[in-house]
């Protein structure tokens, strides 16, 4: 294996690993929601290498751009009055009768796609998922040949909404041009619209962004271009949302992040990371979406440029009869490795599925508190420096109190964070 924090299968002869792709359509994705009830679209073994295509939830701010002449794009993101081409969106109900604002009433956004099935993967193993490759994906339209875009939403659930001048209150898409082809990697505007009163459809009027995938007609929006003139966007490819299933329920919203990760919107999950999860469920059932071009700590505004991108993985599986004596043998929270630092997570709620029962799904998103997200970041680095380097007790504290930068991870996602990061040094996965 490589210098990476795991070391338990040094030793062993690795055998040629196997490959698999999978495409993002309306038969490989679902939208809005983890779950152990879907039958995985791939199965790879251990050091197996997937190639998996995501899509953005907000594409349909620009199908022209983002979704037309994109075949599997085309069939998720199909709506007429008669159809949608996935029609479960959401962990809730599908119930006509009780959902409030559509199908799975809304509860859960992103576009996920697996999930991948991990051969031999069990409840209490530990799941290593190097992140080999990370690309936009270009569009497929001829007008925009070879080009790709994402989309920006500053929108009700961003941290601005509510404390805008004046008390103004509006919700401002912004379009991106992605150029991830030379040596300075950068996302440019090309337009901006407010969002107004949109009717979908089903002939549901929405009057926010509540409900992403409905064709918006752009006759009630006014379009300006020539924006942010003379601004350019470092671009830091990276996966929003990616996680294996919790076993807590049969569908979980994939908006809060929890213990199994998902919706951890952290912009260094992106070439050359490596992902460390519990694995909760048989298989391990994989799951990645939100694609992003680029965001920032806190996801302030709601979103990040929503850009269809391009992962390639390698999953490496240590079992539970051989994490005893090595770092992982603890590992019952989500952790992050990159090149140059160790990133672990804490949450409002560690584990909201498990510690607020039946009605966890919507009562997290009562319980935003970046307090409780340190004292659960604080918590989890104070047992990665025991565990991983040997200290004691009295010995933890000051190395996270000088070496330690503690930050805030998006509070846009309901179940709000703070990561804590410490330097490290590896090479690159052979």
């Amino acid at each position: 294996m490589t210098p990476a924090l795991a070391q338990t299968s040094a030793g062993k002869a690795p055998a040629p690993p196997s490959y698999r792709h999978l495409p993002a359509n309306a038969d490989t994705v679902r939208w809005g929601c983890f779950s152990t009830t879907l039958t995985p679209r791939v199965e790879i073994d251990s050091a197996g290498i997937v190639t998996i295509e995501t899509l953005p939830h907000p594409a349909a701010d620009d199908l022209e751009r983002m979704v037309q002449g994109d075949e599997g794009a085309e069939s998720v993101y199909l709506w007429t009055t008669d159809r949608k081409g996935v029609d479960r969106r959401g962990a809730g109900s599908t119930d006509p009768a009780v959902c409030k604002v559509g199908s799975a009433d809304g509860r859960g956004v992103h576009i996920l796609t697996g999930p991948v099935h991990g051969w031999g993967a069990k409840p209490g193993d530990v799941l290593e998922l190097r992140i080999l490759d990370c690309v936009p994906r270009p569009g497929a339209n001829p007008d925009f040949a070879g080009k790709s875009f994402g989309s920006n939403a500053a929108s009700w659930w961003g941290c601005h909404y509510n404390d805008m001048p004046g008390g103004a209150k509006r919700e401002v898409i912004t379009i991106y041009r992605v150029d991830a082809t030379g040596d300075k990697s950068r996302a440019k505007a090309v337009c901006n619209f407010r969002w107004g009163p949109q009717t979908d459809p089903f002939r549901v009027t929405r009057p926010t962004i509540d409900y992403p995938g409905g064709p918006i007609d752009h006759a009630l929006t006014d379009f300006t271009f020539n924006v942010l003139k003379g601004i350019r966007i470092p671009i830091r490819p990276h996966f929003g949302t990616l996680g294996v299933a919790p076993a807590e329920a049969d569908f979980v919203d994939s908006v809060p992040p929890s213990h199994t990760r998902g919706n951890v919107d952290k912009w260094p999950i992106g070439k050359g990371a490596i992902m460390y999860s519990p694995v909760s469920v048989e298989g391990a059932l994989v799951s990645v979406g939100d694609p992003h071009a680029s965001q920032g700590d806190s996801e302030l505004c709601g979103t990040a440029i929503e850009c269809s991108l391009a992962g390639t993985f390698q999953s490496i599986l240590h079992k539970k009869a051989d994490l005893a004596g090595t770092p992982l043998q603890e590992m019952d929270r989500p952790m992050l490795e990159t090149r140059v630092e160790w990133v672990v997570h804490g949450f409002s709620g560690p584990n909201h599925l498990g510690a607020l029962g039946a009605t966890a799904q919507a009562d997290i998103y009562g319980k935003p508190s970046v307090d409780d997200a340190m004292r659960d970041a604080f918590a989890k680095m104070r047992r990665f420096l025991m565990t991983t380097k040997g200290l004691t007790e009295d010995d933890a504290h000051s190395p996270m109190s000088v070496g330690v930068d503690f930050g805030i991870t998006p509070v846009a996602d309901g179940n709000w964070g703070v990561h804590a990061i410490v330097p490290c040094h590896r090479a690159m996965p052979s």
